[in-house]
């Protein structure tokens, strides 16, 4: 049934703001040192006839959502092209409701076929499904805010029956031993509250992030921010490092979970992850690595919270079991956690 809160989309537009970062970040086989943010703007319309405007942005970052031997210039541009072409969607686009089921219509529909008609002709270049997502997630963003600047709440606060026509259960499908698991269950019943004012900050150590002063070589940059993870660990309080792995070099990868984890507990952070960035192929490389941190330096081991990624991007067509991993570690999924019907 309609509700009077209901919205619908009236104007999209779309900018692009180029970002140099200040040093190399590099994952798995990729270096980041450019990234394009894709901001939009979205108008929306309520069923009194108020209008208002909300903003989302997200950076279109290549290698993270389209890891590929294609040229970078081609895939940055591609995802450029195909914002505008979800822009344009989005325009044409005058389902009403809650923008979680305005979203979820757009993405089922709209999203869907506006991707599989862009890679209809791109045989061997066809853009991932992932990289789709990320592209309308900032007008998925746009879209939230907007709501709850329409109605002048925080758009946290909405995702109840009270403003919602749907529960979960049109949006998630419940194994069959646990049937009707969601129904009557909404997206509030799982959020936090009160919501908590403060959170641990996760910080991020790349594959060519300088650990401490041995390696700065002085061609950092000379801005007054630190250019070695221990200073940074100094001056923000840090106590969880995401550590990137490469994932094909069993070696570098141990060395560096030690050096950062001596790092660590010198300078007082309490926990590690591992992010594999979906480049292993074999979960053996991952468990000989843990088993080996476990045998010869514990104290890192411990403060190994949980691993990223011990798996290739495309889940469907290279599954692999990885039980031996989590026997051992929690176990998080990132980039492969784009399709839960799999």
């Amino acid at each position: 049934m309609a509700k009077s809160t209901d919205i619908r989309v009236k104007e999209v537009r779309v900018y692009f703001l180029p970002v140099s970062t200040r040093v190399p970040l590099k994952f798995g086989v990729e270096t980041l040192t450019e990234v394009t943010c894709v901001r939009v703007a979205l108008r929306v319309e309520g069923r009194q006839g108020k209008s208002a405007e909300g903003w989302g942005e997200t950076p279109l970052s290549v290698q993270w959502v389209w890891p590929s031997q294609l040229p970078y210039a081609e895939r940055h541009e591609a995802l450029k092209n195909f914002c505008k072409i979800v822009a344009g969607r989005w325009a044409e686009w005058s389902v009403w409701g809650h923008p979680m089921e305005i979203g979820h219509a757009f993405q089922q529909y709209a999203l869907s076929d506006a991707w599989r008609t862009y890679n209809a002709n791109r045989s061997g270049r066809e853009m991932p499904w992932l990289a789709a997502l990320v592209c309308c997630s900032a007008f998925d963003i746009a879209l939230h805010d907007a709501y709850g600047r329409l109605h002048g709440v925080p758009t946290y606060e909405t995702y109840t029956k009270d403003w919602m026509n749907l529960d979960l259960s049109a949006f998630l499908k419940a194994e069959p031993h646990r049937s009707g698991c969601f129904d009557n269950r909404y997206p509030a019943d799982f959020l936090r509250y009160p919501r908590p004012e403060t959170l641990p900050v996760w910080h991020l150590v790349g594959g060519l992030d300088w650990l401490d002063e041995a390696d700065d070589d002085g061609s950092g940059p000379d801005d007054g921010y630190p250019v070695v993870l221990r200073d940074w660990i100094r001056r923000d309080g840090l106590k969880c490092l995401k550590v990137k792995l490469r994932g094909n070099d069993a070696s570098w990868d141990y060395d560096r979970l030690i050096r950062v984890g001596q790092i660590a507990r010198e300078e007082g952070a309490l926990w590690l992850s591992a992010d594999f960035n979906c480049t292993v192929h074999d979960p053996v490389y991952v468990t000989e690595i843990l088993d080996r941190l476990l045998r010869d330096a514990p104290e890192v081991y411990a403060m190994l919270l949980y691993v990223e990624q011990p798996f290739p991007y495309e889940l469907e067509e290279f599954p692999l079991n990885v039980r031996a991993v989590s026997a051992r570690k929690p176990l998080f999924m990132d980039e492969s956690a784009h399709d839960w019907t799999l």
